[in-house]
């Protein structure tokens, strides 16, 4: 089925060519031959929408608290009793609620949900109750969230719950449990509802009242006087979403008819969730405060004139619990720390005087008797629970990235105990755990660091940051394919990425570089009107394209890019409408969308002209033309590569330097700004593409190798370039050296088992300490390992190791065959060991220049 829409989002990231790289197989690269700028190609506007993951949940109908509005952060409670004849023999659903749910089954939590979709196409999750269920009554219930401000995870919406459940018995019966007006429902007043945003991509400032909560609903006992029955939601259709409905969205007025909505599947599998208590209690004191604390987490006003510091040691520790009596003029500040960073919902049980405030602020870096007490550095990331008389269990609804907890505890009577401090961790459902030794020691701590990243930042998912923004990015993030794929042999992720991402895809062509979050939405409106420098980052899009190009690589397959592949012409189009009259691409003045590429590289925006250029046509001459033959489409294939070639030149004319044997990123104007200056994106990508003129890339690999003042680098999320050119290169010495000193000595390696955004973090800031770089696993697989596939599926792969210093190498490569082994010990200029290929793969081991076949099994390795 066809439909005028904007669509989806596609993934592709950078590729390179040669041994121990990225890699582009030469079967699918093209020659850098001259070649006329196209026709401008017209792309209809008419998208493929699949049937593959459609979801009809009728009878089931979309229900809602019976209003004309909700106010934003409101959380309703759905009950419904079922009474069963026997226990079932299977019980098996769907269930959705927006913007977020918890659900429960006889006082039991069963998951939470949903994963960050676009809202027209919201994938429903599977729900498994054959062993919660039993004869006779029991009583199924969820917690919805109903965030109404944008999120990181969440672009915007409408309240909403849909639930079907198919029983099937012994005796051959069923049954369905649906949601309907039988339900009720209950305002969750213990969370206020309009409960102000944490921060701009943050909905949720969660405060919970204990006092207010009606804590034994779940029970079979419970008497559900003042709940009222559900409302069905006008003009929804149980095989859409709900922002396809009538209802009224009074925060942003959007939603209605919208033809191509779908509801979907959950493409995923559901998070697996674990319990990480914490490490110890590294911090204590109390506060005298100046002004209403209440204030200063509102507004944020200075500590010096908050609150006054007393440093004493108070807590009396039992085991997993701590006591403390309280000082009724002063507040307890407790800070507790894991032993590295996770994703989770922090939890604690606290006994306590009725109307005991706690604030539970969490971070991702602290430093102990720091001038920052109150650890609240981090975008607001705090949580408010207030405690009835006694015993109270709290667990935050809404998922941290942290290390750090800290309890600020005030109002408060007697003698206060805290115990059973900690997170249900939550990580996505890998099959396969990463596998790499070398008999270095900082650089397998390194490799477990970043493997630890990737469990923070790529859930359901692919983020740059979970503490921070918690929203999907290619470009730089998108390098995270070769990680999954490689590292995890994760492939049904990158599909989900690919789709999802593909989705923002604006009227326009191009694609909102967040989707499915909040942030480009808002960016719109402020880049019409010049409030801000942010907008959708186009060099995104463009390595968009790599990333859905090195899924189809990897795979072999076309099916999942089916909805892609289509906005991805659509994008392309775009692109060629924006060249400018030198031939070049612009970096300054296109309007909407920005062109991004690296924030630290360069001295000015126009500088970026070079790189961002010679990656457009890195994308043209390689990427999207083998996806187009991929599809059968060669003339279109011709087309993109043709105007790649005319952008390949272009590039050449205004930036390389004949004399310098180097493409100059500042040429144009070097002579007016006083100096040449020179970017590491630019000259890997020419190196990694063959684009220098004759092909002579030695200078340029100096260059990188030397890191002279004139270049800039970038940041590490985008270090990888520069890695994969010199690996290319043979400098294998210049990234062991650079992961064991300046990666392996970052605080996020050594404290929190992460990779930061930047190597140098600090404690106690904004900067996110568990970040998506993670360019020494990447490497590891593609320049150290050396494994690249040859063909697309991994039929054909090359293996072409560099050791460097390295002794011994033990890595495990998944592919869609199965694994890639090596086990592998050097001793001067020969190696020997064994080489494991799976069934339906061959290829060849390269070692010194010298080429050895390799074929499926188990094979010994001799060369010198």
């Amino acid at each position: 089925m066809n439909q005028n829409s904007p669509g989806r989002r596609k993934f592709i990231k950078q590729g390179l060519i040669g041994s121990s790289s990225v890699f582009l197989p030469s079967t699918l690269i093209a020659q850098n031959n001259n070649g006329d700028q196209p026709e401008e190609i017209a792309i209809s506007s008419a998208f493929y929408i699949s049937d593959a993951y459609a979801l009809d949940l009728s009878p089931a109908k979309w229900i809602w608290f019976p209003s004309r509005r909700t106010l934003p952060n409101t959380f309703i409670l759905f009950r419904k009793e079922i009474v069963l004849k026997a226990a079932p023999a299977k019980a098996s659903g769907w269930i959705l609620g927006d913007s977020r749910y918890r659900f429960h089954c006889n006082e039991r939590r069963i998951q939470w949900g949903p994963a960050p979709s676009d809202p027209r196409w919201s994938e429903a999750d599977p729900v498994n109750l054959t062993e919660h269920l039993k004869a006779g009554k029991n009583i199924i219930g969820a917690e919805v969230l109903y965030y109404g401000f944008g999120d990181g995870t969440w672009p915007i919406g409408k309240p909403g719950f849909i639930f079907k459940l198919d029983l099937e018995y012994s005796d051959g019966t069923s049954q369905s449990i649906i949601s309907d007006e039988s339900w009720l429902t209950y305002v969750a007043d213990a969370w206020r509802p309009g409960q102000y945003k944490r921060w701009y991509l943050r909905s949720l400032q969660e405060e919970f009242d204990a006092r207010l909560y009606p804590h034994d609903w779940l029970k079979d006992s419970y008497q559900t006087r003042n709940w009222l029955a559900a409302s069905v939601i006008p003009g929804s259709r149980p095989d859409k979403p709900v922002i396809a409905s009538y209802a009224a969205d009074y925060l942003n007025d959007s939603g209605g008819d919208i033809p191509e909505a779908q509801l979907r599947k959950r493409s995923i599998g559901m998070m697996r969730e674990s319990f990480v208590p914490v490490y110890k209690l590294s911090e204590q004191m109390r506060l005298n405060w100046k002004i209403d604390p209440d204030n200063y987490f509102r507004f944020v006003t200075p500590e010096k004139e908050s609150f006054e510091v007393i440093r004493e040691e108070f807590a009396v520790q039992n085991n997993n619990s701590w006591s403390f009596e309280v000082k009724e003029t002063s507040a307890a500040l407790l800070t507790f720390e894991l032993e590295e960073q996770h994703v989770g919902f922090p939890y604690f049980t606290i006994e306590a005087s009725e109307g005991t405030i706690v604030e539970l602020l969490v971070h991702e870096g602290h430093a102990v008797n720091s001038r920052h007490t109150i650890i609240n550095t981090h975008f607001n990331s705090w949580s408010r629970f207030i405690c009835k008389e006694g015993i109270n269990q709290f667990e935050e609804f809404d998922y941290e990235s942290l290390r750090w907890l800290q309890f600020h505890i005030r109002n408060a009577k007697g003698t206060v105990r805290l115990s059973n401090i900690g997170m249900r961790r939550r990580v996505y459902a890998y099959e396969n755990i990463p596998s790499f030794r070398c008999g270095d020691m900082k650089l397998e701590k390194l490799f477990d660091a970043c493997v630890n990243t990737v469990y923070n930042q790529s859930q359901e998912t692919i983020v740059d940051g979970m503490a921070r923004e918690r929203q999907q990015y290619s470009g730089d993030l998108g390098h995270i394919v070769h990680a999954l794929a490689n590292g995890f042999g994760e492939f049904d992720l990158i599909t989900r990425f690919c789709n999802t991402y593909s989705q923002g895809l604006t009227k326009a062509g191009y694609f909102l570089d967040t989707w499915p979050a909040y942030d480009r939405l808002a960016r719109l409106v402020q880049r019409e009107i010049g409030m801000t420098n942010w907008g959708p980052l186009i060099d995104h899009g463009v390595g968009f394209n790599f990333d859905c190009y090195y899924y189809y690589l990897y795979t072999g397959d076309t099916k999942a890019l089916k909805e892609v592949y289509p906005r991805l012409k659509r994008f392309f189009n775009y692109l060629t409408t924006l060249k400018n009259a030198d031939g070049t691409m612009p970096v300054e003045d296109i309007g909407i969308p920005v062109v991004w590429i690296d924030h630290i590289a360069y001295k000015k925006q126009k500088h970026k002209e070079c790189a961002f250029s010679l990656y457009v046509a890195a994308m043209c001459l390689h990427a999207l033309p083998a996806l187009a033959k991929a599809f059968n489409e060669n003339s279109f294939a011709e087309k993109v590569k043709a105007f790649g070639k005319s952008v390949l030149n272009s590039t050449t004319r205004k930036f390389w330097s004949v004399a310098k044997s180097s493409f100059i990123c500042n040429l144009p104007w070097a002579k007016q700004e006083g100096e040449e200056r020179l970017c590491d994106r630019s000259l890997a990508t020419a190196i990694l593409f063959d684009m220098a003129p004759g092909a002579n890339h030695s200078v340029m690999a100096e260059i990188l190798a030397d890191k002279p003042t004139k270049l800039g680098i970038s940041y590490p999320t985008n270090a990888v370039w520069r890695y994969w050119a010199l690996a290319k290169m043979k400098r294998i010495d210049i990234l062991l050296n650079e992961f064991r000193t300046e990666w392996y000595n970052s605080p996020s390696v050594q404290l929190n088992n992460t990779l930061s955004e930047f190597l140098d973090i600090q404690p106690d800031t904004s900067a996110q300490w568990s970040h998506a770089s993670i360019a020494p696993m990447f490497c590891a697989y593609m320049s150290i390992a050396g494994i690249s596939p040859l063909k697309p599926g991994f039929t054909e792969v090359s293996i072409a190791p560099q050791m460097g210093d390295l002794e011994i190498l033990s890595i495990k490569n998944f592919t869609v065959k199965g694994a890639i082994i090596l086990d592998l010990k050097r001793n001067g200029r020969q190696i020997r060991g064994t080489i494991t290929i799976p069934e339906g793969v061959s290829g060849k081991f390269t070692w010194q220049n010298r080429d050895y076949p390799l074929r499926a099994g188990k094979q010994e390795i001799v060369s010198g």
